[in-house]
């Protein structure tokens, strides 16, 4: 089966995957959309299993306090760029505020808080 790029622009916009990912489930897939967001996914959880023994060694530390009141929170990644990129340090002053606002004692709690945003 040929593969447009109406399926391929079809199925990022359904997956959010890049264009090439895209191409090449559709052509595992006989042009099934359906079956390439399958794929997709499995794909997803199979490089996910490969990085999850990387160390994640450099990050930030945010505090938030109000009152009497204050945390800290931990946000790591593995590289020194992504660590001081203004969105990664955005998004930790913004967990330490979600933090605070909402009582969350461990990463499981703050996980299950809901942000501002």
């Amino acid at each position: 089966m040929e593969i447009t790029a109406a399926m391929v622009k079809e199925l990022r916009e359904r997956s959010g995957a890049g264009m090439m990912e895209c191409k090449k489930a559709l052509t595992q897939n006989n042009g099934d959309v359906d079956a390439s967001i399958e794929w997709l996914r499995k794909q997803g959880l199979a490089k996910a299993d490969k990085k999850a023994d990387r160390v994640a060694a450099e990050g930030r530390i945010a505090l938030a306090q109000s009152g009497g009141n204050g945390v800290l929170v931990e946000i790591n990644s593995e590289t020194d760029f992504v660590a001081k990129d203004e969105n990664f340090l955005k998004f930790a002053d913004e967990a330490a505020q979600t933090a605070l606002k909402s009582g969350a004692r461990d990463a499981e709690a703050l996980k299950a808080a809901k942000t501002s945003h």
